[in-house]
């Protein structure tokens, strides 16, 4: 379990930092790729909320699972 918790944890830096990139060189690109920027934007905010829960709810889950 502690190593699919470091791959996961892995893949969400990964992604993190694949987005902010993508986000720079879009704003850098101009108003032809301004769609693709905010989409670029909104996941680069969300996805962090995402993963968040995410380690939210594993952690609810694991603490019912140790009180049964």
């Amino acid at each position: 379990m502690k190593k699919a918790k470091q791959v996961l944890a892995m893949i969400g830096v990964i992604l993190l930092v694949a987005l902010y990139l993508g986000t720079l060189v879009l704003a850098i690109l101009g108003k032809d790729f301004f769609p693709m920027f905010m989409a670029a934007l909104a996941t680069t905010l969300v996805l962090p909320g995402i993963l968040w829960l995410y380690t939210l709810m594993e952690k609810s889950r694991k603490e019912k699972k140790e009180k049964n």
